[in-house]
């Protein structure tokens, strides 16, 4: 059995004041021999699902909490000289209750008791009390202010509100060694606490980076966070004992004090939470009186399906039977009937929509009219977008004008309820070339010659390459590896930089993720003020990523924003306004030849994903005569199928032959001269070859 366990520490995740990445941060927990460890960010509960699935994949205990920042009077009060300081408290969840409790802490913290932090006070730690555990906290928690304030009556008073509020088996005492020189004065009088009151005491350590030799590269980071350099004598820096010490290490330092390490054991004995994931939550969709959400989106897709076609095939109606079986059987009735409603909120207000990705491959998608795309006469593959035996939500991304986006989110905002519906976060994190330029400015090289190192680092899209490749290995740089071996400080800053990078460095909000629930979001995940202020896209955002939402069981819908789209429906206003000619998504010929020649030529400035300069040159070369030219050469242009390219086209113009290895594959490869392309040949070919 572990002979301690950390229960005050931060990972990356405290923004530009943790340096721990959650991996390393649990591999080198394991290695001590430690079965439990805390995360307590800073006011956030950015990383607990990443934090609480790497703990069991190491198998180690997760234990949530965060270490909230406290109003010296009430959360809404907002007077710079006596509200920008708040106090700081660690708490722990210690079950289902008490993580419900903090999630709405801080989610109350963020919407109603920002200033400078995100700030509870007491009022709100009365009314959430159930099923936390608190710490007096850090050296500038309450308790050790007053402290080192000398007003001990008072804090021996603080000391037994937290102990009714919470509960004697609640709170308790946090002792930290640091070479701080109040810090043993303070731990001296809350020993006294202790003993007077009774109120247990907790060593912890304040982890804010794994290993000792991991401090310099922080104050590097804290510098970047200060917008200052490591030449300043007076800047923000926390010493070299914030590490993620051994067990032996905090029984030396509080050999006086063992009951404060046998406690970080009872205290994770305490902990019991587990996070459910795998159910979901979707929102309530209400249908007409007569009907369940499986009887109408049957009703609604009988009644498309008629308008679609002329003649309902058995082909037709035996896809369509088994879909909605697939659907129903999944659960995501209520998801077709969500998107039906957007869609058909968009039709009847004019605005245009289109849908990316593999829900083109369903007629249910199709008859509800979200999609323009017959799958049969595409041959698109219905179980490449939603498959029985791999069960995930489904996931139909809606393209929209860009400005016109803000009207749908706002029509989801006020049909589900605003506390039900919140955008995405996301985090920037320190690229290679990023990383670079925060350390050269923290440690006060040339800004032109730091950004020409950074230039030195290839910057590849959808291929990043990181410092210690682009310096080893077989896509290392020559002029790069010769800087790092010849001068001094340019070894110096890229070492400093690889410290850096990949850690998380800002929140935003995802660019069309909205997330709606069927019961206020809170109760599954914390909430964030909104990370930009724009008209009608100053909804909260959740805390946790996109990722983390869905594996929760949440419905994530992708409202994206293209420019493109407005163009087009603004083109096509024009048209109708000069040329009396109504064009639209639906009635827009792809048989034009004119089409063709325009791509041919390379004139394709605007044209949606095909305007870059590589695409161009591939249609030059190609020569497309068909619509099916255009979706294949977008196909392969990607890392991986790109290298068939030119085969493609030499086929394509009968310059190569087209062979195919077994006699099967031919009615599968023929449209795409005999190469695979589109993963929906993968699938048809494991299918007619392989049974």
């Amino acid at each position: 059995m572990a002979e301690f366990a950390h229960l005050h520490v931060h990972t990356e995740f405290s923004l530009l004041d943790g340096l721990a990445k959650i991996d390393p941060l649990m591999g080198q927990a394991k290695a001590m021999g430690m079965d439990s460890l805390a995360i307590t960010d800073h006011g956030t509960m950015y990383g607990v699902i990443e934090f609480y699935k790497a703990a069991l994949k190491h198998g180690i205990k997760p234990i949530i909490g965060c270490e909230l920042y406290v109003a010296q009077r009430e959360r809404t009060q907002r007077v710079h000289k006596k509200d920008s300081k708040p106090y700081h408290l660690t708490v722990l969840a210690r079950n289902q209750a008490g993580y419900k409790n903090l999630m709405k802490l801080v989610t109350k913290a963020q919407l109603e008791g920002f200033y400078y932090k995100p700030r509870v006070d007491r009022e709100l730690l009365e009314a959430h009390s159930d099923g936390l555990i608190v710490f007096s906290g850090c050296p500038t928690a309450e308790i050790p202010r007053l402290i080192r304030a000398e007003e001990l009556k008072q804090a021996r008073e603080m000391a037994g509100w937290f102990q009714e509020v919470f509960g004697k088996e609640n709170f308790y005492l946090e002792v930290q060694s640091h070479n701080i020189d109040f810090l043993d004065r303070v731990n001296r009088e809350l020993v006294a606490i202790s003993r007077d009151l009774g109120i247990p005491l907790v060593a912890t350590n304040d982890v804010h980076y794994i290993r000792p030799e991991d401090s310099y590269a922080h104050e590097v980071l804290l510098c970047v966070q200060t917008s200052t350099t490591m030449k300043n004598p007076d800047r923000m820096r926390i010493g070299e004992t914030f590490y993620l010490r051994s067990p032996q290490e905090m029984a030396a330092l509080f050999s006086e004090l063992p009951e404060a390490i046998t406690n970080t054991l009872r205290v994770a004995e305490q902990c019991e939470l587990e996070i459910e994931f795998g159910n979901y939550h979707l929102p309530i969709f209400e249908v007409p009186e007569g009907y369940d959400p499986h009887s109408y989106l049957r009703h609604l897709c009988e009644q498309g399906i008629a308008q679609r076609y002329e003649k309902v095939t058995p082909e037709i109606r035996q896809r369509l039977e088994y879909e909605l079986s697939i659907i129903h059987q999944m659960g995501f009735d209520t998801y077709f009937l969500i998107v039906w409603d957007l869609c058909r909120f968009a039709r009847e207000n004019g605005i245009w929509w289109n849908v990316r990705g593999s829900g083109a491959g369903s007629i249910v998608a199709y008859s509800l009219f979200i999609t323009n795309i017959d799958p049969l006469s595409q041959n698109l593959i219905f179980e490449r977008f939603l498959n029985p035996g791999r069960v995930s939500m489904p996931d139909i991304d809606l393209d929209f004008p860009d400005d016109q986006r803000d009207q749908l989110i706002r029509y989801t905002f006020e049909k589900y309820g605003s506390d039900k519906v919140a955008q995405i976060i996301t985090f920037g994190t320190m690229g290679a070339r990023a990383a670079i330029r925060d350390a050269g400015r923290a440690l006060d090289l040339p800004q032109n010659e730091v950004d020409r190192i950074a230039r030195l680092v290839p910057a590849i899209p959808g291929m990043p390459i990181t410092i210690r490749e682009a310096l080893e290995g077989d896509r290392a740089v020559p002029e790069l590896k010769q800087l790092y071996d010849e001068q001094d400080y340019v070894r110096e800053l890229l070492d400093t930089a690889q410290s850096l990078e990949g850690v998380a460095r800002h929140a935003s909000t995802h660019a069309a993720g909205v997330v709606v629930s069927d019961k206020p979001l809170v109760e599954y995940v914390p909430l964030h003020r909104p990370t930009r202020g724009d008209v009608g896209e100053a909804l909260p955002v959740t805390q946790y990523p996109m990722e983390h939402v869905e594996a929760i069981g949440l419905l994530k819908i992708d409202f994206l924003g293209l420019a493109t789209l407005t163009v087009m429906r603004r083109a096509a206003e024009l048209i109708e306004q000069y040329q009396g000619v109504k064009l639209d998504m639906k009635n827009i010929p792809l048989d034009d030849p004119a089409i063709y020649e325009l791509l041919s030529s390379g004139n394709v400035t605007g044209v949606f994903q095909v305007e870059g300069a590589g695409l161009r040159r591939v249609l030059q070369e190609m020569r497309p005569t068909r619509f099916e030219h255009v979706i294949a050469a977008i196909s392969l242009y990607r890392p991986g199928p790109m290298e068939h390219i030119p085969h493609y086209i030499r086929r394509m113009h009968g310059e190569e032959k087209v062979e195919y290895r077994h006699p099967a594959l031919e009615p599968i490869l023929s449209e795409t001269y005999g190469i695979i392309v589109y993963q929906e040949q993968i699938i048809r070919i494991a299918r007619d070859l392989a049974g």
